[in-house]
């Protein structure tokens, strides 16, 4: 209880998050909805972020009514042991509030480095993927429920989720409904079979996992646009948005992935997937390089 207090008190902190949030627009709308929309001033109505985030001491009396008291204490304990950034807080505290985690999802979600694996994945989405809010998907995915041996087939890969689909919708992510495994379309008179087809309610599109049990090979985005063209122009409504792609690999090389995604231009990521738990710190320090490599390649632009 000291510590939360020492932590959620200090102004310093409290700096940070209101810097984190001005710096990340697309993630205030995304995952912020958890404070007020609007405050009053003056009688009238006005937007309440920018009000909220130059005023640091209102902006902490919201975040304790808004953010931290909605949390459950035992969630807060998870969070304090477990998490080490402002950064790598706020995004368990906010998972707690939009994805109603309990305590031993979310202490799966730490255990399985849900924010590293989130962070990194930005880097290998398509450029028209990257338009999405952020927080959507991950790289790699954590697949340890599946129970499955390191030699397995496609197809066991695919009846495996199938018969724990709770649990994987829990590790893709919130607003995810279930369409079916090997889901027809027909094109030219033939019929073709996606893997796994889902509908996400907040994006309001069709999304497709398409599962190799082998390392990434580039003309795998042709047949994965393949698939995504027809889903648009034979399942796809009016109404919603451009289908999405997720590529699961065994493995993948990120300089060929980045290649083979650099004129792509459905909405598409390429992710690993792993049926065992792997060390948090390996994605730690692979987060932090990515970092790094992206100061260094700012520095030399400016």
């Amino acid at each position: 209880m000291k510590q939360f207090f020492e932590l959620y008190s200090d102004s310093q902190f409290v700096s940070s998050v209101c810097l984190i949030l001005q710096n990340n627009e697309n993630q205030i709308n995304a995952i912020v909805s958890a404070l007020p929309t609007q405050l009053e001033k003056d009688g009238s109505k006005v937007s309440a972020l920018p009000t909220l985030l130059s005023n640091p001491i209102v902006f902490q009396q919201k975040f304790l009514e808004n953010v931290l008291a909605k949390i459950t204490w035992t969630n807060h304990l998870e969070i304090l042991s477990g998490a080490k950034t402002v950064e790598e807080k706020l995004f368990y505290l906010f998972g707690c509030i939009t994805e109603k985690w309990g305590m031993r999802e979310l202490r799966r979600q730490i255990q399985t480095a849900a924010y590293e694996r989130t962070m990194l994945s930005k880097r290998l989405l398509s450029p028209p993927t990257t338009q999405l809010p952020e927080n959507i998907f991950k790289d790699p995915y954590i697949f340890e429920f599946l129970d499955l041996p390191d030699c397995h087939s496609e197809k066991e890969l695919e009846k495996s989720i199938a018969l724990n689909l709770q649990k994987f919708i829990l590790e893709i992510g919130k607003g995810f409904t279930y369409m079916g495994e090997q889901y027809r379309i027909q094109v030219g008179n033939k019929d073709y079979h996606t893997d796994l087809l889902f509908y996400h309610r907040d994006l309001q599109c069709l999304v497709m996992f398409e599962l190799k049990i082998e390392e990434f090979k580039p003309e795998f985005i042709g047949k994965l646009n393949f698939y995504l063209e027809a889903l648009d122009q034979d399942v796809k409504r009016p109404y919603e948005n451009p289908s999405i792609g997720v590529l699961l690999c065994k493995e993948k090389n990120t300089e060929v992935v980045e290649y083979a995604m650099a004129r792509n231009i459905s909405p598409a990521i390429v992710a690993d997937y792993e049926t065992k738990l792997i060390d948090k710190k390996l994605l730690a320090d692979k987060l932090d390089q990515l970092g790094q490599a992206l100061e260094q390649t700012q520095n030399k632009h400016e």
